[in-house]
């Protein structure tokens, strides 16, 4: 009989614990010491009618890194980021969580906006369940709306914005309550691809600008390396890691950054992994 996932103590994902160090980075000079939430997955699986979406897996995933899920549909990527916040249980394992994991939020591939609700008053929401006192809920919405370059639409509703700008105060709502953690589940994905790149670098940029760990899945190789510290690979069938790979690339990455022939070489690396072993039955 499979066991829940808990932590050491017993409690499911309730409690602190101490893991690895944070892994190396490349960072701009005077960049803010790394935070973040850390995870250790020790034996995960999960399955759907008999069917094993994630089997015995293994993963660290360390306090202020930018760790990209990739791989084919259907191969667990949003299963996995699912059991990280806690809105699945696995079937077997365990999933340790360190340094304030109450302060979690996810980002779904739609914005998910109460159309009845301004921009503004959407931003508010997550602080007014919080009990976050007015003066300072607001004066938090207005710090993200600028972060995300929306400060002149706080007065629109979600039906007078472009797909864009929706996920921009999807980001910013998310954002508003500071957290350690923050999953996204291919944000980006039904955007066309200059505002994709453009959100993506904004991205880039909240992360670098305040200390937290992401966990970003996505179909997009390009997407992935650009954005990642680290790409986790999954196989489409059977659950298992097919890859762990760090990329090493300077930050901030740019426009430039995209063309350069390092970045090339591991796109090319990733894709050729994900053509040959991808399938795996």
């Amino acid at each position: 009989m499979s066991t829940p996932a808990t932590t050491s103590s017993g409690c499911r994902v309730c409690d602190t614990h101490r893991l690895m160090p944070a892994s190396r980075r490349i960072r701009p000079p005077g960049q803010a010491p790394e935070a973040g939430t850390g995870l250790r997955l020790r034996g995960i699986r999960r399955a759907f009618a008999g069917r094993a979406v994630l089997e015995n897996l293994d993963l660290d995933i360390h306090p202020g890194e930018f760790l990209a899920l990739l791989g084919p549909s259907g191969c667990g990527k949003s299963t996995l980021l699912r059991l990280i916040a806690g809105l699945d249980q696995p079937d077997a394992g365990q999933l340790d969580l360190s340094n304030d994991a109450g302060r979690l939020a996810y980002v779904f591939q739609d914005p998910s906006l109460m159309p009845w609700r301004s921009v503004m008053a959407n931003v508010l929401l997550p602080l007014e369940l919080s009990g976050i006192p007015a003066a300072e809920r607001e004066a938090r919405a207005r710090e993200w709306l600028a972060a995300v370059g929306l400060s002149e639409a706080t007065r629109r509703y979600p039906n007078e914005l472009s797909g864009g700008m929706k996920m921009r105060v999807s980001l910013a709502r998310a954002l508003s309550i500071q957290p350690n953690l923050l999953l996204l589940d291919e944000p980006f994905a039904a955007l066309d691809e200059f505002t994709r790149q453009h959100l993506d670098e904004l991205l880039q940029q909240l992360w670098l600008n305040h200390a937290m760990t992401v966990i970003f899945v996505t179909h997009s190789i390009t997407e992935a390396v650009f954005l990642a510290d680290r790409v986790v690979m999954l196989a489409a069938r059977g659950g298992r890691l097919l890859a762990d790979r760090a990329i090493e690339l300077a930050r901030p990455r740019t426009r430039s950054t995209r063309t350069s022939p390092a970045f090339n070489r591991a796109v090319e690396s990733l894709s050729a992994l994900l053509h040959d072993g991808g399938t795996l039955p």
